[in-house]
């Protein structure tokens, strides 16, 4: 199906607190909630060479505007925003299969993602939805940071990406992706950081906050957005903790990965290619992160 990238209609105001229902079980059931090896940093082959990759020089992570931030409830607050994979990973694949140190281990560079039937890129979805969610955020004050732009040839790497939001002493970090499931599963699930100690790795001081971040982010985008939690990961919290990936392994401020849907559903696969729908997936990633910040 053709997919809307028009302009999205005037934004609406924010919505209310975080549904309490949703998000008192998701906290409860974090602990619980089981790894699915079925969604990776990307989905990236595992036949690579060793080396660590060159990655060219990029420029900064797109830098706070000009003009002054207005002043708001996110004054003061550093927000990065991680868009999953990147549209020319396709032409670099030997790059982005080349592996790095996750801290427990070793893993590929990056992935190309995944993409819809009719052909929509999930590292498109996810450049757009983090503009969106940008713009929202910085409306509230927040000094808001992109991993990449599309400003590079490929990547960055997971490794960098974690490094980003390390260096920036980001408040959260939210890496913004879309699943390639089989059909049938749908909804969205945000992947939390489990306890994980090894080698580069320690999350022990982000385990906690980035639960809350991942809760609150879940309780808004499905008041917001109207997707219900994913049918096939998270035993219908939305939430899933995972010890396998190196954006999250190498953290050591609040992150989580936000799934926006399953692109290879076709019901999702319209809401996923949708303007007017990416502009209440990025409201609600908005409001999650404002509320976990002002909590």
């Amino acid at each position: 199906m053709p997919y809307d990238d028009s302009v999205p209609p005037t934004r609406r105001a924010r919505p209310l607190l975080l549904a309490a229902a949703l998000a008192s079980l998701c906290l409860t059931t974090v602990a619980g909630c089981g790894g699915s090896p079925d969604t990776t940093d990307g989905a990236g082959a595992d036949a690579s060479p060793s080396a660590t990759p060159t990655v060219p020089a990029s420029p900064s992570p797109s830098p706070s505007p000009a003009e002054p931030l207005p002043r708001g409830p996110l004054t003061g607050r550093t927000v990065v925003i991680d868009p999953g994979h990147n549209p020319r990973n396709r032409e670099h694949t030997k790059e982005i299969n080349e592996k790095v140190d996750i801290g427990t281990g070793r893993k590929e560079c990056d992935t190309t993602g995944t993409s819809t039937d009719a052909g929509y890129p999930e590292a498109r979805f996810t450049l757009d939805v983090s503009h969106r969610l940008r713009e929202l955020l910085q409306a509230q004050g927040a000094r808001v940071l992109l991993t990449h732009d599309e400003d590079r040839p490929f990547g960055p790497c997971i490794d960098e990406r974690a490094r980003i939001g390390n260096e920036a002493k980001a408040d959260a970090v939210v890496s913004v992706h879309a699943d390639g499931s089989a059909v049938g599963n749908r909804g969205f699930h945000v992947i939390l950081p489990a306890a994980v100690k090894g080698g580069g790795a320690d999350t022990s001081k982000i385990v906690k906050s980035s639960a809350d971040l991942g809760a609150r982010i879940a309780g808004h985008f499905v008041r917001t957005t109207g997707s219900a939690p994913s049918n096939y990961i998270g035993g219908g919290t939305g939430l899933d903790t995972r010890n396998d990936l190196g954006g999250l392994n190498l953290s050591t401020v609040p992150k989580v990965f936000v799934e926006c849907g399953n692109m290879r559903d076709p019901k999702d696969a319209a809401l996923l290619t949708s303007a007017s729908w990416r502009q209440k997936a990025a409201q609600g990633m908005a409001d999650g992160i404002a509320d976990h910040l002002k909590g």
